[in-house]
């Protein structure tokens, strides 16, 4: 079993559809029950055993940085990354090339809150698994990834906002994963997809060579 005290949050989205919300903020900034929905997510990492943060920012990246600093007030480490271009997932990932090294590392979406008892199940990878990736039941599918798994709970095929008439699953992607290293190897031969993304989506070229589990996320939230 490896663990990981590393943790790559992503923070770079405005959040067009809540835009009365952020004409001056990121999206992970905007306060849920009196703190940024990214503090809650750096405390309950911290609270888990995540010592080392990676922050990729974007819009209003000052914002983030001037809040949460270095880290010290938390006693933690906070390096930061920009993500200068939206265009997906699988390639802001490679963000993260130099700060996880050899380590496995967490990442997380920073605009969804869990019970913070989720984040303690993903910083152990089994050895035999090279990624875990997060679902959660009772979500939208077609307005994220639509995530199919067999009895075993291990990956069969992961969709992004699947089009009407296409194959469908009740487990949705939680927007959580732990990773080995060898992630770099596959997002480097991702190609964009047809939404011009890169996604982790395995309907397209390149995204079928890592062997993933999945774990339930208890108490999910996402801001719209």
């Amino acid at each position: 079993m490896a663990r990981t005290d590393k943790a790559v949050v992503l923070a770079a989205g405005r959040g067009t559809r809540m835009r009365g919300l952020t004409t001056d903020l990121p999206k992970p900034m905007i306060d849920v029950r009196g703190k940024p929905v990214l503090q809650h997510i750096v405390e309950g990492l911290r609270q888990a055993g995540v010592r080392e943060f990676l922050i990729i920012v974007g819009y209003r990246a000052d914002a983030v940085q001037n809040f949460f600093g270095d880290g010290s007030r938390y006693s933690i480490e906070i390096q930061y990354a920009t993500q200068a271009v939206q265009d997906g997932t699988g390639r802001v990932v490679d963000l993260a090339r130099n700060f996880a090294d050899d380590s496995p590392f967490v990442l997380s979406y920073g605009d969804i809150l869990v019970d913070p008892g989720n984040y303690k199940r993903l910083l152990n990878l089994p050895h035999d698994v090279e990624a875990i990736i997060s679902v959660t039941r009772s979500e939208d599918v077609s307005k994220g990834g639509a995530v199919f798994l067999n009895e075993e709970m291990e990956l069969v095929d992961l969709r992004e906002k699947s089009k009407p008439g296409e194959p469908t699953s009740s487990w949705y992607n939680a927007g959580i994963y732990t990773f080995r290293p060898s992630i770099f190897d596959f997002t480097a031969k991702l190609k964009p997809s047809p939404r011009g993304e890169y996604e982790f989506d395995r309907r397209h070229p390149g995204s079928r060579e890592v062997r993933q589990e999945s774990q339930s996320a208890r108490t999910y939230w996402r801001m719209g």
